[in-house]
């Protein structure tokens, strides 16, 4: 018998409502407010992340080590074109280093990296 469930994914950021938000527009989720500092979209099927305010919240600075990514996500996409022009209109940035050709590396709007991968 498992000790635990997994029920969520959480990030740190300095929004929560925008982190929310960009999330729900990528996968499709809804969007669901906890209170002003913890914000999560949910899918129709269960999954979920959750997005916590850190008020001296530092992001990531992949691919370098001095602030590391701790984490990142990946998300399969069907096309990779047509993927990074939606990502980058929710208001992803493409980041200059990009060291696959199956996958490419975004930073969300709090700065975490996130990779679209070619299903």
């Amino acid at each position: 018998m498992a000790i635990a469930r997994f029920p969520v994914v959480v990030l740190d950021c300095p929004d929560p409502k925008t982190l929310a938000e960009f999330y729900s527009a990528l996968l499709e989720w809804k969007v669901e407010r906890n209170d002003d500092d913890w914000w999560s979209v949910r899918a129709e099927y269960g999954d979920s992340l959750a997005f916590q305010k850190v008020e001296s919240f530092t992001p990531p600075q992949w691919p370098g080590q001095d602030v590391p990514q701790q984490m990142h996500l990946d998300v399969s996409v069907d096309d990779l074109d047509t993927a990074e022009a939606a990502v980058l209109e929710l208001g992803a940035t493409k980041h200059e280093y990009q060291p696959g050709t199956s996958f490419r590396v975004f930073l969300d709007p709090a700065g975490h990296p996130f990779c679209l991968c070619q299903d």
